[in-house]
Parts: C-alpha cells; sequence; structure tokens
C-alpha cells in the first residue's frame, strides 16, 4: 500500500492529544463472554486518506471497518474475513476486509453517495434499503471459503451484522460502533464494542442444556444493560478516555479480565509487483496487445486502498 500522508496539522494535533489506537480483548463471567473494546480513531482518519472520503462516506465506511476488526476475535488461527452490505439503497453498500494478523481494508461502492435534502441526524436508514449481509471466511487448510448471509434488516450496519450473528452463525453478539466528528468535519474520536457468548463445555447433555440456557438469558441481559449503557465510543475516545476503565465499569458485575492487548491498522498488501503479475497472467495474445498498444506506464489503482501504482512495460516484460 502507498500510504497517504494526514496533513491537517490541526487534526494531527488533536489525535496527540488522544489515547493510541488499540484493542483490547476480554472475557467475562468466568468465560462465559468475550468481548473487544476498539479505539480505532487513527484507523478510520487512514482510511479517510487513502479513499479521499467525505463526511457521510467516512461515516458508512468506517463503521464497517470497525466491525471488521472487531470480527477478528471471532477467528480462529490464519483466516481472512469479508464483510459485505449489498443495498439498494443510495449508498450501495460496501466490501471490507479483516485479517488474522491485524489489518483491515476495503471500499464504499458510492464514493460520492447522491443527497437529496440536508442531514440532520446520522441516522443511516435513508441511505440503505434491502438487500443481503454476507460474511465470507477463508480459513487456512479449508478446502474452500466458507459464505454465509443474510437479509438487511435494520439498515442499520451494526444491528444488521448482529442478525447476521444470531441467524447464520447461531451465536448471541452485539456489535457497537461511533464516530465523533469536530465542527470542522475532522474525524476525532472512532471506536467499537463487541460482545458475544461463548459455548458452555463440559458437564453432562443435561447441565449442557441448562448451562446453555443461562448463556442465552445473561447474554440477553448483559447486552441490554451494557450496550444501553455505553456511551457515544466516538465520543468517548475523542475525550481522551482510556478502553480497561470502560470495559471495568460496563461489565464490572461480570469480573472482567483482560487477556489480550494488539493492534489493528488500516493496511493493504498491495503493491506493483502484485498487479504486474496479474496483468502478465491475463494471457499472451492480450499481454501482446497491452505492450503493443497501452501507454507506458500503465495507471492501475487498488480499490481496496485507493493506492495508485505505474506500471512499466519492462516490468511486464521479465
Amino acid at each position: 500500500m502507498i500510504k497517504q500522508a494526514i496533513t491537517d496539522q490541526e487534526l494531527l494535533k488533536k489525535l496527540d492529544g488522544i489515547d493510541k489506537d488499540g484493542m483490547t480483548v476480554f472475557v467475562a463471567a468466568d468465560g462465559m463472554f468475550r468481548g473487544a473494546l476498539y479505539n480505532g480513531t487513527r484507523m478510520v482518519n487512514q482510511m479517510r486518506a487513502q479513499h479521499n472520503l467525505g463526511i457521510l462516506e467516512t461515516m458508512i465506511l468506517g463503521q464497517a471497518e470497525l466491525c471488521a476488526a472487531l470480527m477478528i476475535q471471532t477467528m480462529k488461527g490464519r483466516e481472512h474475513l469479508t464483510f459485505r452490505y449489498d443495498t439498494d439503497g443510495p449508498a450501495a453498500g460496501f466490501s471490507v476486509e479483516a485479517d488474522s494478523s491485524g489489518y483491515v481494508r476495503g471500499y464504499i461502492f458510492q464514493d460520492k453517495i447522491p443527497i437529496e435534502h440536508e442531514i440532520t441526524s446520522w441516522d443511516l436508514t435513508d441511505f440503505f434499503g434491502g438487500g443481503i449481509v454476507s460474511i465470507t471466511r477463508d480459513i487456512e487448510g479449508a478446502k474452500a471459503p466458507q459464505t454465509g448471509t443474510t437479509e438487511i434488516k435494520f439498515r442499520n450496519i451494526a444491528k444488521d451484522l448482529t442478525w447476521y450473528f444470531a441467524k447464520s452463525e447461531q451465536t448471541n453478539t452485539a456489535f457497537n460502533t461511533g464516530i465523533q466528528f469536530d465542527k470542522q468535519g475532522r474525524v476525532i474520536g472512532a471506536g467499537g464494542l463487541f460482545m458475544q457468548a461463548l459455548p458452555a463445555t463440559g458437564g453432562s447433555k443435561e447441565d449442557n442444556k441448562v448451562d446453555a440456557e443461562s448463556i442465552k438469558d445473561a447474554m440477553i441481559q448483559n447486552a441490554e444493560r451494557a450496550f444501553g449503557a455505553c456511551p457515544s465510543l466516538g465520543q468517548w475516545f475523542s475525550e481522551g478516555q482510556k478502553r480497561e476503565p470502560l470495559i471495568k465499569g460496563l461489565f464490572r458485575e461480570f469480573d472482567p479480565k483482560i487477556v489480550l492487548e494488539r493492534d489493528i491498522v488500516f493496511d493493504c498488501p498491495c503493491n506493483a509487483q502484485t498487479f504486474a503479475q496479474s496483468i502478465k497472467n491475463i494471457g499472451k495474445t492480450e499481454l501482446e496487445d497491452i505492450l503493443a498498444n497501452d501507454p507506458d506506464p500503465i495507471e492501475v489503482s487498488c480499490k481496496n486502498c485507493g493506492s495508485v501504482y505505474k506500471i512499466t512495460k519492462e516490468m511486464l516484460r521479465k
């Protein structure tokens, strides 16, 4: 990826004054639940710089990538995940990816969303319509990627993702995201919260049935209470607040324990050599036509990160 510099000095000064990006992973209620709280303020700013997005587009793609980052905690071993939202609304949808190594990337389908009236709130339902949510998991060692789909029900990214996990993966899961803009439209805070019930283990079949019901009931109660009490995460991080106190405060009755701190960043493994090889693989006749008739160099762009590469004909002849 060709990293785009963030040059707004006032924004950089504000970012210097808040807590660094990072994800705090925790378990609660003696392992009944797992969760993660992510400060992704700089990640969303880098995403915005890579794609040169407006405020509305930043809000939509930013929420999607915060959710993708949180889903890294659902991965097993080496895994790559693609989260798509295909809608017939004005926003059209998005495709974002997350990798177990700790990066997210992706793009919005309509990078200049048509706006018919003044936006007075951050309720995005007017920009989404019917369609599907899909998640494709590419797991190391698996014979083929695995894809699950559900319909768009709420026209809300976090709620539709929660619905997806309930219906497609049959797990009680909750997502919460928030992005804070200042008066000049700069992102000064962004974060996401994830919580999931884990399956019961041990005991007799009857014990497992009772435990499963207890986990389900506790998860519902926890989601209603904790997520209902959660402050705006964008505002929380914009004010320089840290992750651990929020986790300990929201889930105090479930005795949350921090198990991992990790970095999640906006990044993309693309490079000029990969694009050159892709062009070389299109076939001998087509390649010869490119070498004879196309300009030198050829400009190609990565849809996932906006990087533009110049592929010379010398690179294609090697």
